[in-house]
């Protein structure tokens, strides 16, 4: 079955998480994706967690699925010109350099566009490539610290929390493959290249929603209001017998449901809660409260069967176990199986755009450091040992 971005070939210059997130889902949806790594290897090789018996790293398998793997010191005149070679005919450049780093090396994107006019050639940085810290390296908590989710996220009584994940790094991955599909489409219709900017600190601050217009418009600066929504309530997450549940009451009928499901019409009455903004104003602490006395009757699932009748939002708070056994995320092919050479069976994230007509799908495992160097550059056994013996690849 044809895949929808078959026929692109993708030269994958990054390292770490957003951009192999961003050159992942490109290889998942049929591009052609050959990875470059230093001679030593991608960092994330050495990030847990490590399987004891082949020493590889489950993280780098999960976001280098699908690719071709080959080793290039581009530090080496040698590799520099092989790199060239390869790049002549690309569609898409995707590279996450810190900023400026690329051009020591002279694979920035001027450099580039001199052999390919037409190349789409995709930045991830953490802080873009420009402005006065387009310099400076950065991480997902540095990105998540600076963007404002970081003072967002907690209790009012306790310290600033980052988000679980590494947030940043996966929503300018996806950024970065959004903007690389659109500079796609433009040179369909222009045949024109384009350099695709994005920063893990933008990307962030791209998803602070209502904390921007409540400074803005509202004239105050948020605070870490726990699991409480900041425009929205009921809006949390409460407690029941055997763990915790998400509900979220975003309207005047949703919450005429919830009275109703819960057995205390008598709210609908108060004055206190005839809109949601008067919902919100006044949901400390007694409303908050009145639900979560009501939820300790009650399971997770019992719970969510209850709200699953109203038709109220509503979701069980799950751990990793529970969420990828989940009969849903297990219907959606949220999970899937690879075969690695050296790792074996390998159990990950499947993916998430479903297309009807060419479906993305895991197909080949994450390579070995260098496994298609012969393949990608053309070379000979003898070849390989003495580019290997120089320190080229």
């Amino acid at each position: 079955m044809r895949k929808a971005l078959q026929g692109l070939k993708v030269i994958d210059l990054t390292s770490a998480l957003n951009g192999p997130f961003c050159t992942m889902m490109l290889a998942d949806y049929g591009a052609d994706v050959i990875k470059i790594e230093p001679v030593n290897g991608d960092q994330c090789r050495k990030w847990g967690p490590i399987d004891k018996k082949s020493g590889e790293s489950g993280f780098y398998c999960y976001v280098n699925r699908n690719k071709k793997g080959t080793t290039l010191n581009l530090k080496s005149e040698k590799g520099l010109q092989m790199f060239y070679e390869i790049v002549k005919d690309a569609d898409i450049l995707v590279e996450n350099y810190k900023g400026g780093v690329t051009k020591k090396l002279g694979v920035d994107y001027e450099s580039v566009k001199k052999v390919n006019p037409t190349i789409i050639y995709a930045s991830g940085s953490g802080f873009g490539q420009y402005g006065p810290m387009s310099h400076r390296p950065c991480y997902d908590v540095v990105a998540q610290s600076m963007g404002g989710m970081v003072y967002l996220t907690g209790f009012k009584d306790t310290n600033p929390v980052k988000a679980g994940p590494s947030i940043a790094d996966h929503v300018a991955g996806i950024y970065l493959t959004v903007g690389i599909l659109m500079a796609l489409y433009n040179r369909e219709k222009t045949g024109q290249g384009q350099l695709v900017d994005v920063s893990m600190v933008d990307s962030i601050f791209s998803l602070l929603e209502n904390a921007i217009v409540n400074y803005t418009v509202g004239g105050f600066i948020p605070e870490r209001n726990g699991n409480v929504d900041q425009s929205i309530a009921p809006f949390d997450i409460y407690e029941c017998k055997d763990g915790f549940v998400a509900l979220g009451v975003g309207n005047d009928r949703l919450f005429e449901k919830l009275c109703s499901t819960i057995g205390h019409e008598e709210l609908l009455e108060d004055p206190r809660y005839k809109t949601n903004v008067l919902r919100f104003e006044n949901y400390i602490p007694d409303l908050q409260n009145l639900i979560h006395d009501w939820c300790k009757d009650y399971t997770k699932k019992e719970i969510d069967n209850i709200m699953d009748k109203a038709g109220i939002p509503c979701g069980p708070v799950l751990n990793i176990k529970e969420a990828i056994e989940h009969p849903h995320i297990q219907a959606r092919e949220m999970m899937v199986h690879c075969k690695h050479p050296t790792a074996g069976d390998q159990y990950f994230q499947g993916c998430v755009v479903k297309l009807s007509e060419t479906p993305g799908s895991v197909e080949t495992p994450a390579p070995l450091l260098g496994q298609h160097n012969a393949e990608v550059f053309g070379l000979t056994e003898e070849e390989i040992k003495k580019l290997s013996a120089e320190g080229v690849i």
